[in-house]
Protein backbone atom coordinates (compact mmCIF):
# COMPACT_ATOMS: atom_id res chain seq x y z
CA UNK A 1 0.00 0.00 0.00
CA UNK A 2 1.35 3.40 -1.01
CA UNK A 3 1.06 5.63 2.06
CA UNK A 4 1.96 9.25 2.68
CA UNK A 5 2.10 11.50 5.73
CA UNK A 6 -0.04 14.61 5.65
CA UNK A 7 -0.92 17.39 8.08
CA UNK A 8 -4.57 18.13 8.61
CA UNK A 9 -5.93 21.07 10.60
CA UNK A 10 -9.25 20.60 12.39
CA UNK A 11 -10.57 23.31 14.73
CA UNK A 12 -7.21 25.09 14.68
CA UNK A 13 -5.32 21.97 15.76
CA UNK A 14 -2.85 20.23 13.50
CA UNK A 15 -2.86 16.45 13.12
CA UNK A 16 -0.16 14.44 11.38
CA UNK A 17 -1.76 11.46 9.63
CA UNK A 18 -0.53 8.58 7.54
CA UNK A 19 -3.04 7.79 4.81
CA UNK A 20 -3.16 5.84 1.58
CA UNK A 21 -2.07 8.11 -1.25
CA UNK A 22 -5.37 7.40 -3.01
CA UNK A 23 -7.30 8.64 0.04
CA UNK A 24 -5.46 11.94 0.52
CA UNK A 25 -7.99 14.08 -1.33
CA UNK A 26 -10.89 12.47 0.48
CA UNK A 27 -9.27 13.02 3.89
CA UNK A 28 -8.49 16.65 3.09
CA UNK A 29 -12.05 17.21 1.87
CA UNK A 30 -13.44 15.61 5.05
CA UNK A 31 -11.30 17.90 7.22
CA UNK A 32 -12.49 20.87 5.20
CA UNK A 33 -16.13 19.84 5.67
CA UNK A 34 -15.59 19.55 9.42
CA UNK A 35 -13.99 22.98 9.60
CA UNK A 36 -16.76 24.51 7.49
CA UNK A 37 -19.43 22.97 9.73
CA UNK A 38 -17.65 24.23 12.88
CA UNK A 39 -17.48 27.72 11.37
CA UNK A 40 -21.17 27.61 10.50
CA UNK A 41 -22.19 26.44 13.96
CA UNK A 42 -20.01 29.07 15.63
CA UNK A 43 -21.77 31.78 13.62
CA UNK A 44 -25.29 30.56 14.40
CA UNK A 45 -25.20 29.07 17.90
CA UNK A 46 -23.98 30.07 21.34
CA UNK A 47 -21.19 27.86 22.64
CA UNK A 48 -18.88 27.68 25.63
CA UNK A 49 -15.86 26.22 23.89
CA UNK A 50 -14.74 24.42 20.77
CA UNK A 51 -15.84 21.09 22.31
CA UNK A 52 -19.47 22.20 21.91
CA UNK A 53 -18.91 22.88 18.22
CA UNK A 54 -17.06 19.60 17.70
CA UNK A 55 -19.87 17.71 19.45
CA UNK A 56 -22.55 19.33 17.27
CA UNK A 57 -20.48 18.61 14.18
CA UNK A 58 -19.96 14.97 15.18
CA UNK A 59 -23.68 14.58 15.85
CA UNK A 60 -24.58 16.09 12.47
CA UNK A 61 -22.20 13.79 10.57
CA UNK A 62 -23.21 10.72 12.59
CA UNK A 63 -26.90 11.45 11.95
CA UNK A 64 -26.17 11.82 8.26
CA UNK A 65 -24.27 8.52 8.23
CA UNK A 66 -27.10 6.67 9.99
CA UNK A 67 -29.61 8.11 7.53
CA UNK A 68 -27.54 7.09 4.50
CA UNK A 69 -26.94 3.59 5.90
CA UNK A 70 -30.68 3.18 6.39
CA UNK A 71 -31.37 4.37 2.85
CA UNK A 72 -28.75 2.00 1.43
CA UNK A 73 -30.18 -0.95 3.37
CA UNK A 74 -33.64 -0.12 2.02
CA UNK A 75 -32.30 0.14 -1.55
CA UNK A 76 -30.45 -3.17 -1.16
CA UNK A 77 -33.63 -4.83 0.09
CA UNK A 78 -35.66 -3.37 -2.77
CA UNK A 79 -33.00 -4.41 -5.27
CA UNK A 80 -33.11 -7.93 -3.86
CA UNK A 81 -36.88 -8.06 -4.31
CA UNK A 82 -36.61 -6.77 -7.90
CA UNK A 83 -33.93 -9.34 -8.71
CA UNK A 84 -36.10 -12.10 -7.24
CA UNK A 85 -38.98 -10.94 -9.44
CA UNK A 86 -36.74 -10.90 -12.52
CA UNK A 87 -35.43 -14.38 -11.70
CA UNK A 88 -39.00 -15.64 -11.35
CA UNK A 89 -39.87 -14.15 -14.74
CA UNK A 90 -36.80 -15.77 -16.31
CA UNK A 91 -37.63 -19.10 -14.72
CA UNK A 92 -41.11 -18.93 -16.25
CA UNK A 93 -39.59 -18.55 -19.69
Amino acid sequence: MDEITINIVIADRSYKLTVARADEGMVRKAASLINDRIKSYSAHYAFKDIQDLLSMTALQFATSTVKHESELAYRDQEMGHKLDELNALLDEQ
